[in-house]
């Protein structure tokens, strides 16, 4: 009978780098994550009324790839306490 081998050395191993990150979850200042994400949102608004798309654009890719606004989306869906509703309070 021959074995069935497992190629999860493979799979964490690429996964290490992501995660390495958010290794101290219970350490990541959430005020200052929420104050950011925060910021970041003001700023899109104020340029999205000032019409300046270039800006829009470029607020948008830097808040999508911030290590923060990564966190806070994660926390959200995973702490939901709702029974019905998917990852939103």
């Amino acid at each position: 009978m021959k074995e069935q081998t497992h190629h999860t050395k493979k799979l964490v191993s690429s996964l290490a780098p992501a995660t390495s990150h958010i290794s101290q979850w219970h350490y990541i200042n959430w005020y200052k994550a929420n104050r950011y994400v925060k910021g970041m949102q003001v700023r899109i608004a104020k340029a999205t009324q000032e019409s300046n798309w270039r800006k829009v654009k470029n607020l948008q890719r830097m808040l999508t790839h911030s290590f923060y606004a990564k966190v806070l989306a994660v926390r959200r869906v995973t702490e939901n306490t709702g029974k019905r509703t998917a990852g939103i309070y």
